[in-house]
């Protein structure tokens, strides 16, 4: 017994030994030291229980990292370790986040600044996060007749005054970085002259655009002008547009960076291979022609989720569980996927050519298809309905079960996918409510609303869109079964999930 047992009691005094007749019944005391080793030992073989639990899970974790370890991207020649050579990659998606200056490429730069981040695929297949800086937000304004250098300084004070003011809270050391005198034409009804003088104002941060706009179309004291508004020019651009615009950067080229011209972050933000920082100006944008109008060899996933809901109801992510999730993932020109896998909730019998995987619980088959994601690292993620259905579901699914770790799917580490309510309205197409889904890296394309915005059925569903353009349709599994082909043995769930998969044909044909 552990003589560190706060619960053990003083021995008992020493009895006299019984006689040879009488019988001997344990005491209070001793009964008390029966149960304390009881219970001792119960503790300990719930411990070693929890510790064989612990170390199955570990077991089963290293066991599905390994089946995933044969979908990764191929490894970073040496060329690419050590820096010898330039990178050029296909951009597939540009935005931008606000973060410090960084002191080796802007040594004279400090407070916060706008870093453009550019994602995308070489062609070797190695996946790319470049950190672009430098570029900074601006946007015109015409320049009053006779305004010379000192009235230019003059005004650059009051506006920085006025900016100062609007924005108390804001840690940024300078709001209106320049204010600089150039010649451009305004494209504005009938011009003369090909050019006059036009002020171009550069700020710290995007935001602080419409800010300042704000102040100009109010109006504002100039000495020597008094009180005078302003029209203002291009000031309604989206910064990530601006840059594309002044770089003829179009959707999807290929963009070079030059050896010695890049620095590796030194703190890895995203899970690319291929992760630095670089100056805007060293840039260098291939038109689409020629070798360059070639595509990198995406990868792109089609994926499925079949909900177990109740009679009657449309699956509700607060109710209805998530029990399988059918994938595909297809390099780009090539015909068959190389990833054909389905996780099931609960045995499922083999799929010829299928990789099956089967969990005990929700939360497991939601933490793989998540580890699935990090380890395939697809560029770009296809459906149908995806947008307003199948990743919605999963993430409010996912908070459901309590599982923060779950919505870290973009290509940023412990960024979290952001879902919003949107709602496009036009003559031509009506209203349509959706969902703005967003996985920082990757792009998300939704067949549904490429349909519904390119063509004019009479159902959208996807069996029906699939009759039009295909000529058949899903496996007959009716909704309605779903939940009882679940509930029933290995082989309905092999009916399920060969039914899950099926739609992932329709996907790539469409």
């Amino acid at each position: 017994m552990n003589n560190s047992n706060p619960r053990k009691r003083t021995p008992p005094q020493q009895m006299p030994p019984p006689s040879k007749h009488q019988t001997t019944s344990p005491t209070p005391a001793m009964e008390d030291e029966f149960v304390d080793e009881d219970v001792f030992m119960d503790e300990t073989l719930i411990g070693e229980e929890e510790e064989y639990l612990i170390l199955r899970d570990i077991e089963e974790r290293q066991a599905l990292a390994t089946r995933l370890a044969k979908w990764v991207r191929p490894t970073l020649s040496d060329a690419y370790v050590f820096q010898s050579c330039g990178i050029i990659f296909q951009q597939l998606e540009i935005d931008y986040v606000i973060g410090e200056s960084h002191r080796e490429l802007l040594p004279s730069s400090t407070g916060p600044a706008a870093i453009i981040r550019v994602f995308g695929v070489t062609r070797e297949g190695h996946s790319v996060c470049c950190h672009v800086h430098g570029f900074e937000p601006y946007f015109y304004i015409s320049c009053p007749p006779g305004m010379g250098p000192d009235d230019i300084s003059r005004f650059h004070q009051s506006l920085e005054g006025r900016m100062r003011e609007a924005n108390r809270n804001s840690r940024v050391p300078k709001f209106v970085r320049r204010v600089e005198l150039v010649q451009k034409r305004s494209i504005m009804y009938y011009q003369q002259q090909k050019s006059q003088p036009f002020l171009k104002i550069v700020v710290a941060l995007p935001t602080m655009v419409a800010s300042c706009r704000g102040i100009l179309d109010r109006g504002m004291h100039v000495d020597g002008l008094g009180m005078k508004s302003f029209m203002t020019y291009e000031s309604n651009v989206l910064f990530a547009l601006r840059f594309m615009i002044d770089y003829n950067i179009v959707g999807g080229n290929w963009i070079e960076i030059r050896a010695g011209k890049y620095k590796m972050t030194e703190k890895s933000l995203s899970s690319c291979q291929l992760e630095f920082d670089c100056l805007y100006s060293d840039l260098f944008s291939h038109a689409p022609e020629g070798e360059f109008s070639k595509m990198a060899p995406f990868r792109i996933l089609s994926f499925d989720i079949e909900c177990a809901g109740r009679k009657g109801h449309f699956p509700e992510p607060t109710h209805d569980p998530v029990i399988q999730v059918a994938n595909l993932v297809t390099l780009q020109g090539e015909d068959q996927p190389f990833v054909r896998n389905v996780m099931t909730l609960k045995s499922c019998s083999p799929i010829v050519g299928v990789d099956v995987m089967s969990f005990d619980s929700e939360r497991e088959v939601f933490l793989a298809w998540r580890d699935f994601i990090r380890e395939v690292d697809p560029d770009i993620i296809i459906g149908y309905n995806i947008c307003k259905f199948d990743l919605p579901y999963l993430i409010e699914r996912a908070q459901t079960l309590g599982i923060p770790e779950f919505p870290i799917l973009g290509r940023i580490r412990n960024s979290r996918v952001r879902v919003k309510d949107t709602m496009f309205s036009s003559r031509q197409y009506g209203t349509r409510e959706s969902k703005d889904v967003t996985l920082e890296g990757r792009v998300q394309f939704d067949l549904l609303q490429a349909m519904q915005r390119d063509y004019k059925l009479s159902s959208y569903s996807l069996n029906s869109v699939s009759a039009h353009f295909l000529g058949e349709q899903k496996e007959d599994v009716h909704h309605s079964i779903i939940s009882d082909l679940q509930n029933g043995n290995a082989e309905t769930r092999r009916r399920l999930a060969v039914y899950c998969l099926k739609v992932h044909g329709f996907f790539i044909y469409l």
